[in-house]
């Protein structure tokens, strides 16, 4: 073929290589051309790469909280019902402020008197050991009373000097945060929120300038709140120390979480005394009960969400049970 024809028409060799040679040149330029690999990292390429569509994720979105409740008189004319707290077998403990005394009611409906002869006592706490943490107003102390003691002892007595004049009180509401093992100790007289250590031996000051700082409570991530009686207000203290004042009360004075997050407070303000839930995702309140109040001030609930509220002036504590 091509060879052969070369060879039998000599005049066309050199014409023919001529023209091989031109060919391989050519092909050789072209691939010199071409860009070596680059080893550095080429740019994101956005524009080709279409935006992602994020689908939604399925949750369990069904509000389980309560809607209505049902309610009947848990205590009434044996004494004068203040603070709350459960004990470690569930049993309702109630303060009484002018008598000097921590009670018990019993599964039966009977009231066993814990300790007596106390000087004003109002906020309670029990701890996992079974020990009564208590507010002691007009000494303006806190007070350890351990399983099996005899009387109680004294942790730490708070700066705060109690008077007479408007919200100059000692100390009322507490809180245990079980985020940290300490408790919560407002100090009424000064305005000043303290953590302290379960014995009593560190005293560390979250916020100030509180003008009557009373009921408290931790909510589950850890935040506190405060209900500022005098300041019409319920304050919050994250973990950073920052403070914000969630305002629209009358006079506060207690304050405790429910398992769904939301908020109860104790309002004593005469034109309102109500118990009252904040969804403080939304912002929504309810008015849950408004009735029958004379000053309701000791606030708890428990796990089935039975609410418990305590009015000293009507010496009795009202259970409100979800219908």
């Amino acid at each position: 073929m091509l060879l052969y024809r070369a060879s039998r028409f000599p005049i066309y060799r050199g014409t023919i290589c001529t023209i091989i040679s031109l060919c391989l040149i050519v092909l050789s330029s072209c691939v010199q051309s071409s860009p070596a690999p680059s080893s550095a990292t080429p740019p994101p390429a956005t524009a080709v790469i279409p935006p992602a569509t994020i689908m939604p994720t399925t949750t369990n979105t069904v509000n389980t909280t309560p809607q209505q409740y049902t309610s009947h008189v848990l205590l009434s004319g044996t004494a004068r019902p203040d603070d709350l707290t459960f004990d470690r077998q569930g049993h309702l403990l109630f303060s009484d402020f002018y008598s000097g005394k921590i009670s018990r009611i019993n599964a039966d409906g009977s009231v066993t008197v814990l300790l007596k002869g106390l000087a004003g006592p109002e906020g309670l706490v029990v701890l996992s050991d079974g020990t009564l943490i208590i507010a002691e107003q007009h000494t303006n102390s806190i007070l350890s009373f351990a399983p099996g003691a005899n009387s109680p002892t004294v942790l730490r007595r708070l700066p705060g000097i109690p008077s007479t004049e408007a919200c100059k009180d000692g100390v009322d509401g507490i809180a245990f945060d079980p985020t940290t093992q300490t408790l919560i100790v407002p100090d009424s007289p000064t305005g000043v929120v303290y953590r302290m250590s379960l014995d009593g031996g560190t005293l560390t000051p979250l916020a100030s300038g509180i003008v009557r700082p009373v009921g408290a409570a931790v909510d589950a991530q850890g935040s506190i709140y405060i209900a500022d009686e005098c300041g019409g207000a319920v304050w919050r203290i994250t973990h950073d120390g920052k403070t914000t004042r969630i305002g629209g009360f009358g006079k506060p004075d207690d304050v405790v979480f429910d398992q769904h997050g939301n908020m109860l407070v104790i309002d004593l303000e005469p034109s309102i005394h109500a118990l009252i839930r904040v969804n403080l995702k939304t912002g929504e309140r309810e008015t849950l009960a408004s009735r029958g109040f004379i000053e309701p001030q000791g606030l708890a609930i428990d796990t089935h969400d039975d609410i418990f509220v305590a009015d000293d002036y009507a010496d009795k504590i009202v259970e409100y049970t979800p219908a």
